[in-house]
This record gives structure tokens, sequence and C-alpha cells, in this order.
């Protein structure tokens, strides 16, 4: 069947019009958007644990690179066939003022540094997801595009919102199947489960669906799978479906997240935690069990 794809119109420094765009990740998360934009990484910032007054504090001044995401970055550029060079530096230490060089002049060209067995190790996780019968269908060359940038009005809101996928499948072939890859610790279903609630993963499910429904590009049967990949041999690979209950709740969070931010744009007041003495517990769990240890 031939692909029904939109084309994507080469991105420009500003967006006004919804659409998907062809854009590096720098200049995605930039927001090219004048005015401002919410990504879902912004919704889940402004929200507990995080708060309006962090997310200000990202948003006008990043955060700095760190080494896991670097490998991170680097495992999912293989994957997808796309993102940043991956240089690989003969040297186990970064000790020497030549390696620290060749360190420096990598980043500056916008390259991935890697340890020797960093290298090996994002090459061998590229390989297992190749090997998957489902991630491999998942991501396949002739299967949709890595890496594109959509950008819509919350017709609730008013407030301009915008997603970046790893993959957009090509339109036409059936149901639209949304992939995106996470690499983890453990790709064991109890700890997807924790790494769903640390990292809101139940809101990225939602807001992805509502930007391909936006755009006209999915209907309600369209359907978003995390592939979760293990960072250690065997490089272990588990695709998984949020349930219903959980996508639900993610949704609800959204919404509560984009009324925040609509507020706090109109008044450019982004609060902390509290303005207020609070009181703390401890978590419910913890209570039960330390209860049960003095009685």
């Amino acid at each position: 069947m031939t692909a029904i794809m939109p084309e994507a119109p080469a991105a420009g420094p500003i967006i006004t019009e919804p659409g998907i765009y062809e854009m590096t990740n720098e200049q995605y998360h930039a927001d090219p958007v004048p005015g401002g934009s919410l990504s879902s990484t912004g919704a889940r910032r402004l929200l507990a644990p995080g708060c309006p007054a962090l997310f200000r504090h990202e948003q006008l001044h990043g955060q700095k690179p760190r080494k896991v995401f670097d490998l991170g970055t680097a495992a999912h550029g293989l994957v997808l066939g796309t993102g940043p060079e991956l240089v690989r530096i003969d040297a186990d230490e970064w000790r020497t003022a030549k390696v620290k060089a060749e360190v420096a002049a990598a980043r500056e060209r916008g390259a991935i540094p890697l340890k020797p067995a960093e290298f090996e190790q994002v090459h061998r996780m590229a390989a297992a997801i190749r090997q998957h019968p489902v991630a491999s269908a998942l991501f396949s060359e002739d299967s949709g595009r890595p890496e594109q940038s959509l950008f819509w009005v919350d017709q609730a809101t008013g407030v301009w919102r915008r997603a970046r996928l790893d993959w957009l499948p090509t339109l036409g072939h059936g149901r639209l199947i949304i992939p995106d890859y996470k690499s983890c610790v453990s790709a064991a279903p109890e700890s997807i489960a924790k790494s769903v609630l640390n990292y809101g993963y139940h809101q990225q499910d939602p807001w992805y669906v509502d930007a391909v429904r936006a755009l006209g590009l999915g209907d309600d049967s369209t359907t978003f799978v995390f592939v979760f990949q293990e960072k250690t041999p065997p490089y272990l690979v588990n695709v998984v479906q949020l349930d219903q209950a959980t996508r639900r709740i993610g949704r609800q969070r959204n919404r509560k997240a984009l009324s925040i931010y609509r507020e706090c744009l109109a008044s450019d007041h982004w609060p902390g935690y509290s303005d207020q003495v609070e009181i703390v517990s401890l978590p419910a769990w913890a209570q039960d069990r330390q209860m049960q240890e003095i009685q």
C-alpha cells in the first residue's frame, strides 16, 4: 500500500501553525512557539512531586547533560536510526589532557563521546532490538519516520501543546500504533510499573495520542506502546501497553497540568512547593510497617 503520510514541512525558527515538523532535538526543546507551548515532560514537571517553579526554571535554563543521558541518547539514536554522531574515545578513563580535549571536541560539534565499553554496549542494545519480533517490526525502516515533532492547540484551554514522537508510523497500514523507546535498568513488569509512576509515563501515553488525533493522523483505535530495554546483557526487551485505568489517570493529570500552565502563563506567577508550613507524614506503607515493629 502506498504511504499516505502527510509531508512534514521544513521547520522554521518559529511555529505558528499546527502540524508535523522536521527539526532537531535542540530546536524542539527550545520551544519554537511564540509565547510558549507545553510538552508532556513539562506537564509532568508542573505536577507533584514537581511544581511550577521547577518547570519554569528548567524552561528558562535547561538541564545540564548527564552521563546517563548520553548513554540513553546514544542507544535511542541507534535504535531509531537517527540522532547525534557517536564517537568512540579509545580510553577507559578520561583523565589526560589529550583525552579530555577529544571528549570536549566531540561535545562541541554535538556528538556523543563514549568509552569503548559503552560504544559496544549501545550497539549490542540496538542489535537486540532488531532481533525482538515486535520491537523490530515497530521500528523497521519502512514502517515510518523517526523523531517527528507535532504541534497543536488544545481546544479546551487554548494552550499550544507539542510532542516529539520517537516514531511516527506510516499511515494507511491499519491501526496506528505509536512506539516509544525507553532504556532502563530492569524491563520486568514490576519495575516498569514503578517507572510509570516515577516518571509519569501514564501521562506521556495520552499526551501523544492526543497529538496524533488532534492533527487527524489517528482515530479512537490509536494505540501507544512502550518499548523498554535493559542496559545490561542480555539487553532484554519488553513491549508494554498501559491499561485503561492507568491511561485515564494520566489523561486527567494532563488536564490539570494544562490548567495550571494556563494560569501561570497568564499571571507570570510560577509558585514553588508552598509558601506555608506544611505537615509531613511518613508514607502510609512505612507507617504501617513501623507501627507493627513497635507493637
